[in-house]
């Protein structure tokens, strides 16, 4: 066989094998999109990891949806529980007797006074105009670091602060006002008739 004839026998084979095969490609790629529209891709785990830490657009609103829906439940559980158990504050020196029976036949009240102090703190008085600014110690007898002392006091107005291991403290969150003296801040307590130092 000449070369020219086997040309011509590879054409014509050629040619009677793709009009053969053209049924098969008809419509082939509608057919390879429906079936791979049908398998979803397999994440891996680092995959998976991936898109929680760095999510896609809608997946973080996703996320945030969930949050969101977390929190509002949590406030709807606060808001119902809330209302079956209401708590309040005990009030500072609340169950502890104010008024012994001699202050109450001169007219005086026993006032309590009480601080926080630092633990470690070895020594804590008050001082006021009721005490011509002279030291009263406090105690702190079960050493728990809130030191306190009852002082009976007529009724009146009382200015007066604490020494905290030599350190003022005129600041007292049970009095009823505080003033400025001198560059510091003293507090002041009503005591009887319409004051609520007492």
């Amino acid at each position: 066989m000449k070369r020219i004839d086997v040309d011509q026998i590879l054409r014509d084979t050629l040619h009677q094998d793709v009009t053969a095969a053209r049924s098969c490609l008809d419509n082939l790629e509608e057919r390879i999109v429906a079936d791979l529209g049908e398998r979803r891709p397999r994440l891996s785990t680092l995959d998976w990891i991936r898109q929680l830490i760095a999510p896609t657009r809608g997946a973080r609103i996703g996320q945030f949806v969930v949050v969101g829906a977390t929190a509002a439940a949590f406030l709807v559980v606060g808001l119902f529980a809330s209302r079956y158990f209401e708590l309040r504050p005990q009030p500072v020196g609340a169950g502890i007797r104010l008024e012994s029976a001699q202050a109450a036949r001169t007219g005086e009240q026993d006032v309590l006074f009480v601080v926080p102090a630092p633990l470690g703190a070895t020594s804590v008085v008050v001082v006021g105009d009721f005490n011509d600014w002279e030291a009263t110690a406090l105690s702190d007898e079960d050493g728990d670091g809130i030191w306190r002392i009852t002082i009976p006091l007529s009724p009146g107005r009382y200015e007066y602060g604490f020494l905290i291991d030599g350190r003022w403290w005129g600041e007292d969150p049970r009095a009823d006002e505080y003033i400025q003296s001198f560059g510091e801040y003293s507090s002041v307590r009503y005591i009887g008739r319409g004051g609520g130092g007492a």
